[in-house]
């Protein structure tokens, strides 16, 4: 098998360095976070419309980002932000061979007739990995945690949830659950042990092929590129001219009627006639402007929100009878009058000092025990009377909404 020289490495002006390849791929994961948290700040105002769609985020966005990646694949030949970054995705002649110079792989591809677009095993392939890979680690982290893994039982877990476990569950002899009941906690507790060392791994395989791709010894940055057969590459000026030669969906819309001169404009009734074909096309195009507002959008929240920004200043400093430009909605009428400085630092369940903090998907932060213990208990007659088990599901103190414990985020610092 054919290996990168660092020298050819060197000398190839459109191979990819290993910090672009990290930078996209940082990219990629802030987007969730930007529309979860944007949609949670506009949901606490407008729980009605935005709740179910903050409940269900995970698979709404996944379900949107599938459309999103399939038609920057099929246009622009990469990935939704590796095209922000100027790089594509091509085939390779080969597995493990292809890259090391830029014409003589031309010239390969030409006397084979084959292209180095992608076609549609290589796009099926990339929304596999761009799209359902990262929504099923995503899932399974969220069950791990629901679990009660990745925090020690003995500093963060109430009583409750210790005794309530599915190993603790299998191993209590008074109890005579199903078949089924017991192949669920079997796998619960089989799940909740193997994921650690499954997820470490996977990041030391990725770790390996990071490693080679930096010091040249292979094309492929991830596993999955070399199953697919593709690599990733900086676009050159053959690219940008088959972009430009493309006709934008505005171009389309507001394109001359046939049989008249090219700098006629068209008619406003034909205009309306192709704006439902051109709207999805539009929307998809305008992304990558949006993608970059976004991103400021999500840190200017971040900071207005945060205790030394722009919410809290104008909170404290307002003069007294005035009300501050933004302020956070209480949940009663009762304290109505206290300072919103007083509640920072304390616990939103025990009004305490908070210890091992841990923010709410609302923005409230509270003790990791005080907010487990709120988890609902149900009675499983599954597995006899008397015995409760979590739900899985905790009530908001404040909103007094419905929240997951998956969503639950501690704070490191």
């Amino acid at each position: 098998m054919a290996t990168y020289s660092d020298h050819a490495a060197q000398q190839d002006p459109y191979r990819v360095s290993i910090f672009e390849l990290a930078a996209q791929d940082q990219l990629r994961d802030l987007l969730s976070p930007v529309v979860r948290y944007v949609l949670s700040v506009f949901a606490q105002r407008n729980p009605r419309y935005l709740l179910r769609i903050v409940n269900h985020h995970d698979s709404l966005f996944a379900l949107c980002m599938w459309f999103v990646e399939r038609h920057y694949l099929l246009t622009h030949g990469g990935s939704f932000t590796e095209t922000f970054y100027g790089l594509k995705r091509r085939k390779v002649l080969g597995r493990g061979r292809g890259g090391v110079d830029e014409e003589r792989t031309k010239a390969a591809f030409k006397l084979t007739g084959k292209s180095d677009q992608l076609g549609r095993k290589e796009v099926t392939g990339s929304l596999v990995f761009l799209v359902l890979l990262p929504y099923l680690k995503t899932k399974a982290t969220d069950l791990y945690e629901r679990l009660g893994g990745g925090v020690d039982a003995d500093l963060f877990s109430s009583p409750t949830s210790t005794s309530s476990s599915p190993l603790a569950l299998l191993r209590n002899a008074s109890l005579n659950p199903s078949l089924l009941v017991r192949l669920k906690l079997a796998f619960q507790a089989a799940f909740k042990l193997s994921y650690p060392y499954a997820n470490l791994v996977w990041e030391l395989l990725l770790l390996v092929y990071n490693l080679r791709y930096l010091f040249g010894k292979s094309p492929y940055w991830r596993p999955w590129f070399q199953l697919l057969g593709i690599e990733v590459r900086r676009m050159g000026q053959e690219d940008y001219e088959r972009l430009s030669s493309i006709p934008t969906p505005l171009t389309r819309l507001l394109r001359a009627p046939r049989s008249s001169p090219p700098s006629t404009r068209p008619p406003l009734s034909l205009i309306l006639r192709r704006l439902p074909a051109l709207v999805p096309a539009l929307l998809l195009d305008s992304l990558r402007l949006a993608l970059p507002l976004s991103i400021f959008g999500f840190r200017l929240l971040e900071w207005w929100y945060s205790p030394a920004g722009g919410s809290s200043v104008l909170g404290r400093g307002h003069k007294p009878g005035s009300q501050p430009a933004l302020r956070v909605p209480r949940p009663s009428a009762a304290g109505a009058g206290d300072d919103d400085a007083a509640q920072q630092g304390t616990c939103v369940v025990h009004g305490g000092k908070v210890d091992n903090p841990t923010a709410l998907p609302s923005g409230w932060v509270g003790c990791y025990r005080c907010l487990r213990a709120l988890e609902e208990e149900v009675e499983d007659l599954a597995l006899g009377e008397g015995v409760k088990r979590g739900t899985g599901r905790l009530r908001d103190p404040k909103t007094g909404e419905w929240v997951e414990v998956g969503r639950l985020r501690r704070i490191m610092g």
